[in-house]
């Protein structure tokens, strides 16, 4: 299995505009479908977990939020020209309100420009029985199911949650079925499942790799299940390219049908 390393002139103006407003990005360009888009890490580049699977930097007593980075996110996304745009974050435990302020005024820059913007879609990262193996002891399933059912019940008519899990952790098939049950019962729409590359001999091993006809079978038992999308394979990852349009087209689909506000 092969990935296409990112390059060409648009790869080398995006990373030059990230550098110059000291931005952080964790997915570049991707123009599979024709479409530009980016994933862009906020709230700087340091997190104060320790996920065993995560290669971001990690510290209890990162440097504080830059209060310019909103502005300076609305600005790249307009010089990049792109329609699409997937903002993310670190954990910011030390934080009071631990980044939400931040998150949305970078949100709220955003706004108004002709833009899909995709954000707060919190991952369970791996089966309900080996969140204490995988992730840090701050994250844990009940917390992540919780925040997912708190963003569909709050969030207007016609927004789609989203979560990601990864294969490959130590995970047997019927605690991913179990999981996969738990996360729909949860109102969650969209469900994406990719393979577990360690990214350092620091970082937990990988135990096994999943067949591609493993992932098939999730995802069909995902669609069965009621998920409205489910992108399972080995190089996905929660961020999928192909995903990120037909999800957008579902809402443009979905909110065509919503009736009228009085």
């Amino acid at each position: 299995m092969k990935q296409t390393i990112p390059g060409g002139s648009k790869y080398a103006a995006i990373k030059a505009k990230l550098r110059e407003l000291k931005l952080h990005t964790v997915v570049l360009v991707r123009g599979e479908t024709g479409t530009a888009t980016a994933t862009i890490m906020i709230l700087g580049d340091t997190c104060t977990r320790g996920c065993r699977f995560c290669n971001v930097k990690t510290s209890r007593t990162p440097p504080p939020p830059d209060p310019d980075e909103p502005s300076n996110v609305a600005e790249a996304i307009a010089s990049w020209g792109l329609d699409y745009v997937v903002i993310t974050s670190v954990d910011r435990d030390d934080l009071d309100d631990q980044g939400s302020n931040h998150f949305a005024e970078t949100v709220q820059k955003l706004k108004g420009r002709n833009i899909w913007i995709r954000c707060f879609r919190p991952n369970i990262e791996t089966v309900e029985e080996l969140q204490g193996v995988v992730r840090d002891r701050r994250a844990n399933f009940e917390q992540s199911i919780g925040v997912l059912k708190m963003a569909k019940s709050y969030a207007p008519a016609g927004t789609l949650t989203k979560t990601s899990i990864m294969l490959g952790c130590g995970e047997t098939p019927d605690q991913v079925l179990s999981t996969m049950e738990k996360v729909r019962a949860a109102g969650v729409d969209v469900v994406t499942f990719g393979q577990y590359m360690r990214p350092s001999k620091r970082h937990m091993p990988v135990s096994e790799y999943i067949t591609p006809e493993a992932f098939e079978k999730y995802r069909s038992v995902g669609v069965e299940m009621g998920f409205r999308y489910v992108a399972s394979g080995p190089m996905v990852r929660s961020s999928y390219k192909a995903g990120e349009f037909y999800i957008k087209s579902m809402i443009d689909a979905d909110r065509a049908r919503a009736p009228a506000s009085p």
